[in-house]
């Protein structure tokens, strides 16, 4: 069984994968994203739920585990979409979605079945288990872009780096 969230406290993440982050490089997200993390500590989040996918994902919850060691009380969720999401990726990008799933204080499989509802699924998991959406978001359609559309329909705190230009 998982581990209590405690939703009044917890903050997720949204954002698109690497290839789909033109305007911005993998150092500014990853930036961004720990300025970000560091507030929402400051404002007195505790609990982060990843949902695990290449990129913003993972970076952040590689960050809220760096932080974990300053910070001994926040605790990192991961939300996967599926059992074997990962299993087409890269080997790095496996490797670190394998360390990340070890040390998460629990995780969650939203769906048995791959698919693309089982990642819409996830997303709105996520937004339904936290009260702050941080969101990498670039202007194109997909995915994050329901996700936010979606945290702000349910008066979500909605966090997100702003498209260039």
């Amino acid at each position: 069984m998982m581990k209590e969230i405690d939703v009044k406290h917890a903050c997720s993440f949204t954002g698109h994968r690497p290839e789909r982050l033109n305007q911005y490089s993998e150092k500014e997200v990853v930036n961004w994203l720990d300025q970000q993390i560091d507030a929402a500590v400051e404002n007195g989040y505790t609990d982060f739920i990843s949902g695990m996918q290449r990129g913003v994902d993972i970076w952040a919850a590689e960050i809220v585990l760096k932080k974990k060691k300053e910070h001994e009380n926040i605790r990192l969720f991961a939300a996967c979409a599926f059992p074997g999401m990962e299993r087409q990726w890269e080997s790095s990008w496996i490797e670190r979605y394998n360390d990340i799933f070890k040390l998460a204080d629990d995780h969650v499989f939203v769906r048995n079945n791959p698919g693309r509802a089982a990642f819409y699924a996830r997303n709105e998991w996520m937004v339904d288990h936290s009260s702050r959406v941080i969101a990498v978001y670039t202007g194109a359609p997909g995915g994050t872009l329901d996700t936010i559309k979606y945290a702000e329909a349910n008066g979500r705190d909605v966090i997100q780096i702003c498209k260039k230009g």
